[in-house]
């Protein structure tokens, strides 16, 4: 099992239009991503969210990015025992009209993602230099998913920097292991109890909060204890 990202061209490679429109022929659809919110575009064969903006995109995102909101996710649902490497730069946030600053906007990496309501969210690089792992469950069958912070430390990283991105997600016994290094370094590591769903597979991906981030080498492989590993 394992996955990588390869944008080969400079351009727009997907957003929430083909999201929401896939039968339009305008549409710009990828094989291996969604993108709910916001645009996905290629630069140097990077992937890149755009300056973000509270712009709603069009077919080819030419009046705006809507990357103020960043959501994008693997069309893979099979992604279990995973390890996730790759490296991001993020720049500072930022605000707009319609997004005012807070405490979580940055960078953050999704593990396990069954649904926007149900998945493991790891917070790399926060605006308060705050790292967290949280799960994100519905409280009631059927309801909107709430968030639970799992663990949490400070470590902040530069902005407008290169950094390496670690992170982990086996089912043990007991519950799910989800570890999280940068730069070589374990920042968080905790078992979840009570994974509910996410005892099982889902998909793996990226948000972005008031914030560009440029991301390489996404690299998705089987996990392997007792290291992160970096491919």
């Amino acid at each position: 099992m394992s996955f990588r990202s390869r944008f080969p061209a400079d351009g727009l490679v997907t957003n929430e239009y083909a999201f929401r429109r896939p039968g339009d022929p305008q549409a710009r659809l990828h094989p291996d991503w969604d993108v709910t919110s916001g645009s996905l575009f290629a630069r140097w064969t990077y992937g890149w969210t755009g300056v973000p903006d509270d712009r709603s995109p069009d077919a080819r995102s030419s009046d705006g990015t809507g990357s103020c909101v960043f959501r994008l996710v693997t069309r893979r649902r099979d992604l279990q025992d995973v390890a996730v490497t790759f490296r991001a730069l993020v720049e500072p946030p930022v605000t707009t009209p319609g997004t005012p600053a807070r405490d979580w906007d940055g960078a953050h990496l999704w593990l396990r993602y069954r649904s926007p309501d149900e998945l493991y969210a790891l917070s790399f690089r926060r605006r308060d230099g705050v790292v967290v792992l949280k799960r994100k469950s519905p409280a009631v069958p059927g309801g909107e998913g709430v968030y639970r912070t799992l663990a949490e430390a400070r470590h902040p990283v530069p902005y407008g920097r290169w950094h390496r991105v670690s992170a982990l997600a086996r089912t043990v016994r007991g519950g799910v292991l989800i570890r999280l290094a940068v730069d070589g370094r374990p920042v968080l590591r905790t078992v979840d109890t009570a994974p509910g769903a996410l005892g099982g597979p889902g998909g793996v991906g990226l948000r972005g909060d008031n914030t560009s981030l440029v991301f390489d080498r996404f690299t998705v492989r089987r996990s392997r204890l007792p290291g992160l590993g970096y491919g």
